[in-house]
């Protein structure tokens, strides 16, 4: 059984950018567009080698409580521009109503222009798994134990 997700423009959101839709049968993401205000449709925003940039999408969500949206890179521009997300995986809570914006990155080697209606992350519905807090005196031990970064790999 599927999850309703519901989705409003926002008032200077262009109509002519299609919502978030699955590609294929089997995509887990659907990609999320930049919706920008009438005066940058036109050029886009360019982003400087290491500039991060808030992008608009021109959507709210109604998220069913016990979900959230997941906010990820998409990877052609990954590997083909540099381009990524901030704080990947982004999350999107289900109280939330504000408009979604994209955090991006560029950690390229040239300036890259966004344009109005590029395909610029990808967003993953999921389930939220919530948990209660136990203080405890002592902790079970491991195999690893406190073995931190690298230690279950090469030396």
């Amino acid at each position: 059984m599927s999850q309703i997700l519901g989705i409003r423009r926002t008032e200077r959101s262009d109509p002519q950018i299609p919502l978030p839709a699955y590609e294929t049968e089997g995509a887990a993401g659907m990609d999320l567009r930049v919706n920008f205000p009438l005066e940058l449709r036109m050029e886009g925003v360019i982003l400087a080698v290491g500039q991060r940039a808030l992008l608009p999408t021109g959507l709210n969500f109604q998220i069913p409580l016990g979900f959230e949206v997941q906010i990820r890179p998409r990877s052609g521009l990954a590997l083909k521009y540099g381009v990524t997300l901030v704080n990947a995986p982004g999350t999107i809570d289900s109280d939330y109503r504000g408009e979604v914006g994209i955090i991006l990155i560029n950690l390229g080697n040239e300036p890259i222009r966004i344009n109005h209606g590029e395909r610029i992350a990808q967003m993953v519905f999921a389930p939220v798994t919530r948990c209660e807090i136990v203080e405890l005196e002592k902790l079970t031990t491991t195999e690893r134990g406190e073995g931190g970064f690298g230690s279950t790999g090469k030396a």
